[in-house]
């Protein structure tokens, strides 16, 4: 029996056929690269982080550029390649979906087809098998959970197996203007890191400038980016709370509610993953429900999915 999400594409509708298959072959050798590239050049880049920092300094410049550009890129993960793409919690006009499309992307964390089509399949098969990313895939020993924790938090990435985007993101594929933003990620990469090293040159009227901007605001913005993001699939389906009733083993985990722009309420988002809003108890940060909201009132976004009192006591474990 293949699993549903909610009111996405994949739970309306499969061929005459039977449903199609959960994987689209092998990536290329060049894709494989890539994911290796845009993963390990970050990484590298954090890692010299500290000594870069105590030997030639870290100005303002750059502090406001990683801000901007971390919030840029990562609400083009949470609010557009999630909840919108992903999930349809909010229909947006055309023209606010490729800008979307486009922030999400300059994340580096994927192109926005194989990132829906990857998301979608987590949650038809969360935390089983079939599921890219679940940390339960190897036991619960202690080396299993180790073992699980690793390949959760980045150790999929390196799998070769391609998600398919028939199945799981056939709505996108029929979108030319989020195809065509699908097929320029090459683009937006290459702007994302580029593009804060030009601003920085241009505003301190230097190449150190350049560097420095580079640097923070490029390669570093984008690796603790990554690590947000892998966080909340792998510590946010390992420890926290889980105050609703999910089918996995989803939770919250609070310390990663401002970084990770909400989405660290993975409890409810499990519970309710159309939901526009994640954190919903009192006190709960969600960042990327208020981007939303704010969009709601522009006029850009509609049809918005809140949260009714009456369904999260539905969903609340104490009902």
């Amino acid at each position: 029996m293949t699993a549903t999400l909610g009111d996405s594409p994949v739970s309306r509708k499969e061929t005459t056929n039977g449903p199609k298959p959960i994987l689209d072959g092998k990536r290329g050798p060049g894709v494989q690269f890539a994911v290796y590239f845009g993963v390990l050049a970050p990484l590298v880049a954090l890692i010299a982080a500290v000594p870069f920092a105590w030997g030639w300094g870290l100005s303002w410049v750059d502090v406001a550029l990683f801000v901007f550009f971390y919030a840029f890129s990562g609400l083009g993960i949470t609010v557009a390649f999630h909840r919108h793409f992903t999930h349809g919690s909010f229909k947006a006009k055309p023209w606010l979906r490729v800008v979307m499309a486009i922030a999400g992307s300059m994340a580096v964390q994927g192109p926005v087809i194989t990132w829906v089509a990857d998301h979608r399949r987590h949650h038809a098969f969360s935390d089983r098998e079939g599921d890219p990313h679940s940390p339960w895939l190897f036991g619960t020993s202690p080396l299993a959970i180790a073992k699980g924790f690793w390949h959760a938090h980045m150790g999929w990435l390196f799998d070769r197996d391609k998600s398919n985007a028939q199945r799981f993101a056939p709505d996108l594929l029929k979108d030319k203007a989020i195809v065509k933003v699908d097929q320029l990620f090459w683009l937006w990469t290459l702007l994302t890191l580029v593009l804060p090293g030009i601003i920085g040159g241009l505003v301190t009227w230097s190449w150190w400038g350049a560097v420095t901007a580079f640097f923070w605001a490029g390669l570093v913005r984008v690796c603790v980016l990554h690590h947000v993001t892998w966080s909340v699939n792998s510590i946010c389906h390992m420890i926290g709370e889980r105050p609703f009733a999910a089918r996995d083993r989803s939770a919250n985990f609070w310390p990663m509610a401002v970084l990770s722009f909400g989405e660290s309420w993975h409890n409810l988002h499990h519970a309710d993953p159309t939901s526009a809003r994640h954190g919903v108890k009192r006190g709960q940060i969600d960042i990327s429900a208020r981007v939303i909201w704010l969009f709601e009132k522009l006029g850009w976004a509609y049809n918005v999915r809140w949260p009714t009192p009456k369904r999260l006591d539905k969903l609340s474990v104490t009902a």
